[in-house]
């Protein structure tokens, strides 16, 4: 009887550990991180369905560094407070731009990436800055900072209309049958596409806001923060951030401690 009892007590302290959520479990030595991957260039599919990008590879190199296994899992970024409080993820790595509302539902991590909200508009057009935008159309990513610096300028109350997109790939779709008139965005990924597709788009010089990415961690995780600044750190140290920086900027742009 007795070891039929302690046979059960096992399995149910076996159950307990493999069903702890995301950040909850020691024994997975897993780190799962949140991401909208359709990004470009922090986190996006390839041709092949494959994820790749600036901080996919940072995250990499993360787990390397610190032993742990990474997990990326593409959330609704509109919903991503929630994924972190659910402990469905244990962090917000994809260019995720610090903001004093989202100080208030995470924390961060030291920044690392300087960034702006821009407008990208197609190459024809007749928008040459903010003020051009009265009358017109604009599109943007639900849930983004791009939406918070929008509706604090006051162009926002001159716009014939807001669009708001699951991801910036469908604002920029959009974009190109004419159905909006321009895009606001970050800097990062409106220069990735002004590249990539060479002749469709220009992004615009001026900025609505001037911002920084960091990591987000749920409020109050802070050993699960100070493990990976930690790592951060030491992917600063010995190289390897400004060496994917090098692979995916042409330069090293990694903020410094």
């Amino acid at each position: 009887m007795k070891k039929t009892f302690a046979l059960l007590l096992l399995a149910l302290l076996l159950l307990t550990a493999c069903s702890a959520p995301a950040g909850e479990g020691e024994a997975d030595n897993k780190l799962v991180v949140g991401l909208d991957d359709s990004f470009p260039p922090m986190g996006f599919r390839d041709d092949d369905s494959n994820l790749v990008g600036f901080d996919i590879d940072l995250a990499k190199a993360l787990g390397e560094e610190l032993g742990l296994e990474v997990e990326f899992k593409p959330i609704d970024w509109d919903a991503k407070v929630m994924e972190l409080d659910a402990g469905n993820i244990d962090c917000i790595w994809n260019g995720l731009s610090i903001s004093p509302e989202r100080e208030e539902e995470m924390d961060f991590t030291r920044p690392y990436l300087a960034n702006e909200q821009l407008i990208i508009v197609l190459s024809d057009s007749t928008v040459s800055g903010i003020a051009d935008l009265e009358g017109l159309t604009v599109g943007l990513q639900r849930g983004s900072t791009a939406l918070d610096a929008f509706n604090k300028n006051e162009i926002s109350g001159k716009v014939a209309g807001l669009n708001e997109y699951a991801d910036n790939v469908a604002a920029l779709t959009d974009l190109s049958i004419g159905r909006i008139d321009a895009v606001v965005m970050d800097e990062v990924v409106a220069r990735y596409y002004e590249t990539k597709d060479a002749g469709t788009y220009k992004v615009l010089d001026e900025s609505f806001a001037a911002e920084q990415y960091a990591i987000g961690i749920k409020k109050g995780n802070t050993e699960l923060k100070e493990t990976i600044q930690a790592g951060f750190d030491k992917l600063i140290e010995n190289g390897k951030a400004a060496e994917i920086s090098e692979k995916w900027f042409g330069k090293d742009i990694v903020l410094k401690p």
